[in-house]
């Protein structure tokens, strides 16, 4: 791209898959005023971080530069993702603008664009709270009716119990790790555990 940056309007879409289809983004884009030289493309699933054609878009755009999105969604795999982005590209002086959300977001806006990504912002926020209160409520309950909280052990009692009468007899850790097909480092932890019972 040879043309100056200062104020360029610049044009991204993505599909999950690459079963998807682009045209109707890059089409609302064209629509917008943004030519194709100034359009920047990914083709895989938002969860997959190596997004070539968002890396392109964030090393070309500079301050004074608006990135267009058909929707907000397209820049991230979760809406605290994008929020994260377009916090960082307005730290940068780079602006995002969306064309077919519900409320149409414009952080260069003073208006209603602004408000509907705040509003946004704080969705994300409160979304994020809940999550930790439920989680909090979920251990809270689980823990007072005597059920483990977290990952399940991936070694029955069994096989521990097996494990520390083979130590009392002496055998060493390689020969208990033969017979009960505990991995060194878990059984270290659970003859440890037993010895702190004591």
């Amino acid at each position: 791209m040879t043309e100056p940056h200062a104020g360029l309007e610049l044009g991204y879409a993505r599909v999950s898959t690459t079963k998807q289809h682009l045209d109707r983004q890059i089409d609302a884009l064209n629509k917008a005023g943004i030519p194709d030289e100034r359009l920047y493309v990914d083709k895989r699933t938002g969860s997959t971080v190596e997004r070539d054609g968002l890396k392109a878009l964030l090393k070309f755009a500079r301050p004074g530069d608006t990135i267009v999105v058909y929707t907000l969604d397209r820049l991230g795999r979760n809406l605290r993702e994008v929020l994260n982005l377009v916090h960082d590209l307005n730290e940068r002086g780079v602006g995002v603008r969306s064309l077919a959300d519900p409320m149409p977001i414009d952080t260069n806006a003073t208006g209603m664009g602004r408000i509907g990504f705040l509003l946004l912002a704080l969705i994300a926020e409160m979304e994020r709270v809940f999550t930790a209160e439920r989680s909090a409520h979920a251990r809270a309950v689980a823990a007072a009716s005597g059920r483990n909280i977290g990952r399940p052990r991936a070694h029955s009692d069994a096989q521990i119990e097996h494990a520390r009468l083979l130590r009392k007899q002496g055998d060493s850790l390689s020969q208990i790790v033969k017979k009960t097909q505990i991995p060194k480092s878990s059984l270290r932890r659970y003859l440890d555990a037993a010895e702190a019972s004591k």
